[in-house]
């Protein structure tokens, strides 16, 4: 496993070094390093006597899921590893669309080896490409809930059971979820060893327009993917595509929202999929499908100028993860943002403050300026609960706000009319409680607060 690891850490630190250079490629090596040494993940299935009470409780589900899987010439230990995947779901209320479109026939003759009426089995006559393929798996899906699954990944025990359950726990809330998804890990090509498990926040606006940071395992309400369907312009990221539509969607036609929606997606705090590595996937090998980077870019671009957004896209030195330059900034085309932070560093370079945690901790402390974080967040712009009023931008209603807490009603700067309260700002002071009370009022209002990794304020 270790081997697996360091070859796969060997070519993406080549391909980062050709790409971001010297000083960049020597930092990602460090931190990469450093983080193997910490990682002590490891993976269980739920324990047998958890797994037996969760297929005793699923009669009282009636949740029914179309698993919509596109297959193309799969070998065939990785398609009976995911098959049998599936067949070992503590709850059984699915359907299983293959869409094969395959040359050969290897995959349909497996297929048919499995006596099993959920299989609902197609095979296409050309290989159109991944969103076409699985277009015409989804047409035929009939369940409440769509889920996607790759035709070489693995389900855990699990995954279905755990969705279920959300989706009824909501629904006794009169909620109905249209987008759920899960925690994730990677595996080895034995399905045997798994790694980098992939831990997510609850839905995050900013951090899904930076990094598909959903992926797997995804499950939409049926209505809503049949009518967004995967679109072939994104093939590569056609899932991210879909997801970034399906927010749109959820966000509605208000494209001048002053405050913020909450969405019905859930996350499910557990790992439901199993990512499996070899040297064709994604996985193993980012830089193996860059058409599928600059997809994702073209979906993040699409999804802004739905909303009528003003801003550019671009890539950032990690495959995969994208910034917004909004113009002219961010306040002016999202009402519903009232306050950006950026990150504070020492004369070490290394973060002391930034984002707050609502109970005031702070996040990515002591993170090396150069670092990006778990799972590259902290180089990500994204929405947080609280940021320190030391390194913060504000728009004009958020600033009344911050002027009536400070009381400085009488220091407005005549020739704008705005409040100076940075001038305010000094040793007596007490910056984590006031950031953390200013935060909180903006909260309550329904304003969103963004965390930019590109806003640095140094102090000594």
């Amino acid at each position: 496993m270790a081997k697996i690891l360091k070859m796969s850490n060997l070519k993406k630190t080549l391909n980062y070094l050709k790409k971001n250079g010297v000083k960049q490629a020597y930092y990602a090596a460090r931190e990469r390093v450093e983080t193997e040494k910490a990682d002590d993940y490891h993976y269980e299935d739920p324990d047998p006597a958890e797994l037996l009470a969760q297929k005793e409780k699923s009669d009282s589900f009636q949740i029914r899921f179309s698993i919509l899987v596109p297959a193309y010439e799969t070998k065939e230990e990785y398609l009976r590893a995911m098959l049998q995947s599936v067949f070992d779901q503590t709850y059984g209320n699915f359907e299983l669309l293959l869409a094969d479109a395959s040359e050969s026939d290897r995959v349909e003759q497996i297929v048919k080896s499995y006596d099993d009426p959920r299989i609902k089995y197609r095979r296409l006559k050309q290989n159109a490409g991944i969103s076409a393929n699985t277009n015409q798996a989804l047409m035929y899906a009939t369940g409440d809930y769509a889920a996607l699954l790759d035709h070489d990944d693995l389900l855990t025990p699990n995954a279905l059971y755990e969705m279920a359950k959300e989706i009824q726990k909501q629904e006794e809330k009169n909620i109905q979820l249209q987008m759920l998804y899960s925690d994730e890990d990677k595996c080895d090509g034995t399905g045997l060893q798994f790694f980098e498990v992939n831990k997510k926040p609850k839905f995050n606006l900013d951090l899904i327009l930076s990094n598909n940071y959903i992926c797997h395992f995804l499950v939409m309400k049926r209505q809503l993917m049949q009518e967004l369907c995967f679109r072939t312009v994104c093939d590569g990221a056609q899932d991210y595509d879909l997801v970034l539509r399906a927010v749109s969607s959820m966000l509605g036609k208000d494209k001048q929202r002053t405050t913020k929606a909450d969405l019905p997606v859930a996350h499910i705090p557990k790992v439901l999929y199993h990512w499996r590595c070899h040297e064709q996937s994604t996985a193993e090998n980012p830089a193996s499908k860059q058409y599928a980077y600059d997809a994702g870019k073209r979906a993040i671009e699409d999804f802004i100028r739905s909303r009528n957004w003003k801003g550019k896209v671009s890539h950032i030195r990690h495959l995969g993860f994208y910034r917004i330059d909004y113009q002219p900034d961010l306040f002016a085309n999202r009402l519903d943002t009232a306050v950006i932070g950026g990150k504070i560093i020492d004369k070490t370079n290394k973060v002391i403050s930034g984002i707050y945690t609502e109970e005031g901790k702070v996040i990515y402390e002591g993170l090396h300026r150069e670092y990006s974080g778990y799972m590259h967040r902290a180089s990500l712009m994204q929405e947080v609960e609280a940021v320190d009023i030391r390194c913060m931008k504000v728009s004009p209603r958020a600033e009344e706000v911050l002027g009536e807490m400070l009381g400085l009603g009488y220091m407005r700067n005549p020739g704008n009319g705005r409040f100076d309260w940075k001038n305010c700002l000094n040793d007596q002071v007490d910056y984590k409680d006031l950031s953390l009370r200013f935060c909180e009022k903006i909260r309550k209002k329904g304003w969103r607060i963004v965390w930019d990794p590109d806003m640095i304020e140094k102090i000594n």
